[in-house]
């Protein structure tokens, strides 16, 4: 076995990823980005080596459709067993596709969805499958799918690691756009691109490719080389920012403003706070809470655990003085809305004309789709963009129009 230094394998990018993997803190990697950020690389590293430390534990590595394994996923666990000098100890099939390491009988297999019924009678000859690898996720059929294989091939052992990489696709509505949003313990969401990449592993083609097309087509370079979600053209929130905001940050804020959104069935409630920097035009979106069928006694209680005080103004859709009054009567400073001709209009063109909407997807997962989901309609018969606001899931949006009401409508703001 010859010796490597798994510096030189993997990119500077995931440094911190396999510390926390090695470390036991995740079991779900979701690895986006865009091209030559060496996403797949480093997960094929970091599969073979989880393979090494657990002799009973097998892995099960995923494409979309069978015949696009070979050249992808199975030479790239092929390369990473190589890299790690470890070429000699397994021993690597196409027929069946597989790669086996020799001391102890473990199995790393490989399957295309397009004939599920495979995994369904999954067996291996000794220990348990506890590695997943979904490549290229977004190709998959849905989050649906993806639960139902991990259901599936993800029992008896008492380790499990999943990797899901994937470019994310332009639209935000795309399903594992929304599901890179959805936060659970365990799970670790990371973005690298091709700048987080050696340039002498890319080449100087690859390099003078992507300045080529950041100078002649910036969107599509953003999309391509930054894997960002640039949406389809309907885009009303092109300001948005989604990143963490420090502790430190936070605990500078010290006049946020909150708004809610009233709600039951199938309409949520909705509560957000925020923190405007004048200065900078900036918007912070700090907390959310989404609630459905929950009464005004509850979600009250929900905002004084939360530390709202008589002292903290709310802001509510006028829609429901009753629910006003009865905050007001539970001890929180609740004031309505003053909507009127023209509200909507401004104070959404005042949230598009900030000079950025940040949103931590962290502790503001719902409001994070919403906004950045919001897109303008499109006539069905000739594709052009039609005017106005959809109405339509847009509660946590509500909710920070409200709050931000005594901003926008001064005079100039």
């Amino acid at each position: 076995m010859t010796t490597c230094k798994l510096s030189e394998l993997i990119s500077p990018a995931f440094f911190d990823v396999h510390r926390q993997i090695k470390a036991g803190k995740v079991d779900e990697l979701l690895a986006k980005g865009g091209r030559g950020s060496a996403k797949s690389s480093y997960i094929s590293v970091e599969l073979v080596l989880q393979l090494l430390r657990r002799p009973d534990c097998n892995a099960v590595v995923l494409r979309r459709v069978d015949k696009t394994l070979r050249t992808s996923v199975y030479a790239q666990i092929c390369w990473a067993i190589n890299a790690l000098g470890l070429g000699g100890h397994f021993r690597c099939t196409v027929s069946p596709m597989e790669c086996v390491y020799r001391p102890t009988g473990q199995k790393i297999l490989f399957f295309g969805l397009d004939d599920p019924g495979k995994l369904k009678s999954l067996k291996v000859p000794r220990g348990y499958v506890g590695l997943l690898w979904f490549e290229e996720l977004d190709q998959f059929d849905g989050a649906e799918q993806v639960r139902n294989v991990e259901q599936s091939c993800l029992r008896g052992g008492e380790y499990s690691l999943t990797f899901k990489s994937f470019n994310p696709p332009a639209s935000a509505r795309s399903w594992v756009n929304r599901y890179a949003l959805d936060n659970r313990p365990g799970k670790l969401v990371h973005h690298s691109t091709y700048q987080t990449t050696p340039a002498a592993w890319l080449g100087p083609r690859f390099l003078a490719d992507a300045e080529h097309l950041k100078e002649t087509n910036p969107t599509a370079y953003r999309h391509e080389y930054g894997g960002e979600v640039v949406g389809s053209g309907t885009a009303v929130f092109e300001n948005l920012r989604l990143e963490s905001i420090p502790e430190e940050q936070l605990r500078s804020f010290d006049r946020p403003l909150y708004g809610v959104d009233w709600g039951w069935y199938p309409d949520p409630w909705a509560y957000n706070a925020v923190h405007y920097d004048a200065a900078r035009g900036v918007l912070y979106i700090l907390d959310e809470l989404t609630r459905l069928r929950t009464s005004n006694r509850d979600t009250a209680d929900l905002l004084l655990q939360r530390g709202l005080t008589g002292a903290d103004f709310i802001t509510a859709d006028s829609a429901e003085p009753k629910s006003v009054g009865d905050y007001r009567a539970f001890g929180l400073s609740c004031r309505a809305a003053q909507k009127g001709p023209g509200s909507v209009t401004a104070s959404m063109k005042w949230l598009q004309g900030l000079a950025g909407i940040v949103i931590d997807q962290n502790r503001c997962p719902d409001t994070a789709r919403e906004f950045s989901e919001y897109e303008y309609e499109r006539d069905p018969r000739t594709g052009d963009v039609l005017p106005g606001y959809p109405d339509l899931n847009n509660h946590h949006i509500d909710a920070v129009r409200y709050a931000t009401e005594l901003i926008w409508k001064r005079r100039g703001a």
